[in-house]
């Protein structure tokens, strides 16, 4: 017969003899028993808790946040933002700013055709070129697009020389479904010699396929029998990577109408003429002088401004104002307002002080 002071050593011997389960459960349930070895308590609790349900709050919690978007539904947002932020009525996003007037325009015109000769429209159907990409020179409203975007921020020899490689590796550089079925990555070294090829054989490549999956072919050709130059417009907007410079330019050249494309030469000396705020983009600038500058001037503007950029020493890129310029000098009560921006201000200010000096002395 046990005796009184046996029983809690029997006692505390069939806590030791319980199975692990029972003590794992115990332990969950908070219960008052202690382990024998102190340091197994820790680990035991830190096992459990580790496995213990998530609370309840969680799954509320994953269930409110946003479904991810997929790639497909962001393209569309993109295009749909830049379709809604061009304007098809010609209308400008500064209507405070008055220039260039008509006037301001023929001014320059006349300035640049005696500097380098009068351009105009050519009557004679349009002939795509064999030895250099062009900007939009096309017959075929496709290969006017793919051109334009080969000559996108490369020079004209580099852009040549990509269209000149797609001539040698498929062929011809419109041979469409060969380009197609090669794949990105062949267009991609074709074209490496024209600068950013990921982004312009990806570009070309969605094209083709949009258009053959939209039209059974590929052509774009039936722009040439749309009436409203806006729908010419928000179609070629509607492509991924076209923006409306790129548009612009298949409008002006292979379409025949009238549109003004503001590239970085353009960009460039509106803002030494005064012809745009201080700050405006390409974007903000093409919807700007496209509805300030006569149709009937746009396209001998576009090429003559272009051509002025790339000769004169005084606005091309980096050139410095030396008070040589006609075409500046015509237009410099306007810079002197400070139309054109604080720096051409200070410039013009400057060759003025030089030019009363000289006179003075």
């Amino acid at each position: 017969m046990a005796t009184a002071a046996s029983l809690p050593l029997k006692a505390e011997m069939n806590t030791l003899r319980r199975s692990s389960r029972n003590i794992k459960r115990e332990l969950v349930d908070n219960s008052p028993l202690k382990s024998p070895t102190p340091s197994s308590t820790p680990r035991k609790r830190i096992k459990t808790e580790h496995h213990s349900p998530k609370p309840e709050s969680s799954p509320a919690k994953k269930t409110a946040e946003t479904p991810k978007a997929k790639p497909k539904d962001k393209d569309a947002a993109l295009q749909s933002k830049k379709l809604s932020a061009y304007s098809f009525t010609r209308t400008s996003p500064f209507p405070n700013f008055p220039h260039p007037t008509a006037r301001e325009c023929s001014l320059a015109l006349s300035i640049l055709s005696s500097l380098h000769g009068a351009r105009s429209r050519p009557t004679a159907a349009i002939k795509a070129s064999s030895t250099s990409a062009g900007c939009g020179a096309s017959p075929s409203v496709l290969d006017a697009l793919v051109r334009t975007i080969l000559s996108q921020n490369t020079s004209d020899r580099n852009s040549s020389r990509a269209k000149l490689s797609m001539d040698k590796v498929y062929s011809r550089s419109d041979n469409w479904p060969a380009i197609v079925a090669g794949g990105r990555e062949k267009l991609q070294e074709a074209i490496r010699s024209g600068g950013l090829a990921a982004v312009k054989s990806r570009v070309i490549i969605d094209i083709l396929e949009q258009v053959h999956a939209k039209y059974g072919e590929y052509s774009l050709d039936h722009l040439f029998d749309e009436a409203d130059d806006a729908a010419c417009m928000r179609e070629l907007l509607s492509f991924k990577g076209i923006g409306p410079k790129t548009a612009s330019c298949v409008l002006l050249f292979c379409l025949r109408r009238e549109s003004f494309a503001v590239d970085t030469h353009v960009h460039r000396i509106t803002g030494l003429l005064g012809w745009r705020p201080e700050g405006a983009g390409r974007e903000e600038a093409h919807g700007h002088l496209d509805a300030m500058i006569p149709d009937g001037d746009k396209y001998p503007l576009h090429v003559l401004l272009i051509t002025h950029g790339k000769k004169c020493e005084e606005c091309k890129a980096g050139g410095k104002n030396l008070g040589r310029c006609e075409l500046r000098k015509a237009f410099r009560k306007s810079k002197v307002k400070g139309e054109a921006g604080e720096v051409a201000k200070q410039e013009e200010l400057d060759v003025i002080k030089k030019e009363e000096e000289e006179e003075e002395g």
